[in-house]
């Protein structure tokens, strides 16, 4: 049984099933809210770890770097989707659900000391995001007026490329390869090694495996980007012309001589 002080050394750890074959990453780990011991164990599983399989902790156990559970890998991978609220707690129904998808016994005396509450609280390594688009874009523009002038003052246009870049990643493959055993012959195995005729040829064959990287990419949406106007005020000083009337009299003395008055 895992106790709680072996919990970081589960965390972000693989997970193998009882055959020894890896299942994914320890992603959370669960508590009784009662006892306070560790009850399940979230598994990273499928293509770069989309998916997260819930699988009992409490017949688990470490073995080096790894966790061990009773259960084979398919039967983790297609236990029931549950759904955690914000609190972290798998509710009494979801636990049940559980319970009987691995052919655990739901005791009444646990339905009466857990009901109405969560059932197991979770402690978690790592976490995510997500985010959304939209596959239109608009340009609006402003036209300013100044005085009795009507103008356009530019356009500006919003353009999306595609860039390919290079990237490296380096994970573990495995693969398998023949090595001879022999073995020689004692009186525990000495009457098998005697079956069959003295001198005679024969062919055994193994079959080899071997792992290989796969490379999936998915479109995630990282911004949104749109064009917005402001507008600007300046000060510009006009310089014109005016014409404005001018009134003057004239008078005449008693030489006959005129003046002008203004």
């Amino acid at each position: 049984m895992i106790t709680r002080e072996q919990i970081d050394t589960v965390l972000d750890h693989p997970v193998h099933d009882a055959r020894g074959e890896k299942i994914g990453d320890a992603r959370h780990v669960f508590f009784d809210d009662v006892t306070g011991e560790p009850e399940w164990v979230s598994v990273r599983t499928g293509l770069f770890g989309t998916s997260e399989s819930f699988v009992p902790i409490h017949d688990a156990a470490l073995v080096e770097d790894h966790l061990e559970v009773p259960y084979a890998k398919d039967q983790v991978k297609d236990a029931p989707n549950v759904d955690i609220d914000a609190g972290g707690h798998l509710s009494e129904q979801e636990e049940q659900r559980l319970y009987q998808y691995y052919g655990i016994d739901w005791d009444a005396s646990w339905q009466d000391a857990h009901s109405g509450t969560g059932r197991a609280t979770g402690t978690t390594g790592t976490t995510g995001t997500t985010g959304a688009g939209d596959d239109a874009m608009t340009r609006s523009e402003e036209e300013m007026h100044v005085g009795v002038e009507r103008r356009e003052a530019g356009r500006a246009r919003l353009r999306k490329y595609v860039v390919t870049e290079e990237q490296q990643y380096t994970v573990p493959v495995r693969h398998e390869e023949v090595r001879v055993e022999r073995e020689p012959i004692t009186d525990t195995n000495r009457d098998r090694a005697m079956t069959g005729p003295d001198i005679t040829e024969a062919e055994h064959d193994v079959t080899l495996y071997e792992e290989q990287a796969v490379v999936e990419t998915r479109a995630v949406p990282k911004e949104r980007v749109r064009l917005t106007t402001e507008e600007v005020t300046e000060e510009e000083t006009v310089t014109g012309e005016v014409r404005k009337e001018r009134i003057e009299t004239e008078e005449t003395d008693e030489h006959g001589d005129q003046r002008r008055r203004h």
